[in-house]
């Protein structure tokens, strides 16, 4: 394994604390690097009703009262303070 995919493996588990109690059967994720904003869905992906923005950048999505996905803003930066 190279040492980009090792740093692409760490990155990936940062996300793990964020992921870790919500039920998932498929996860969808993309990553927009011109915005530095990290797509997560649980499930195939789907228009929520509410969300709620933390103060980390993380907007957690809802539909119908459950989590359906995470808009993670500055995503980079965000990993970086996970380190």
């Amino acid at each position: 394994m190279s040492a980009s995919s090792d740093q692409t493996v760490i990155e990936l588990l940062r996300l793990l604390p964020l992921l870790r109690d919500t039920p998932t059967h498929l996860l969808r994720c993309s990553y927009d690097a011109e915005a530095d904003v990290l797509y997560v869905s649980l499930g195939e992906p789907r228009e929520a009703d509410d969300s709620d923005l933390d103060e980390r950048g993380v907007l957690t999505r809802f539909a119908g009262g459950e989590i359906i996905g995470y808009t993670i803003l500055n995503a980079s930066k965000l990993g970086a303070k996970a380190a």
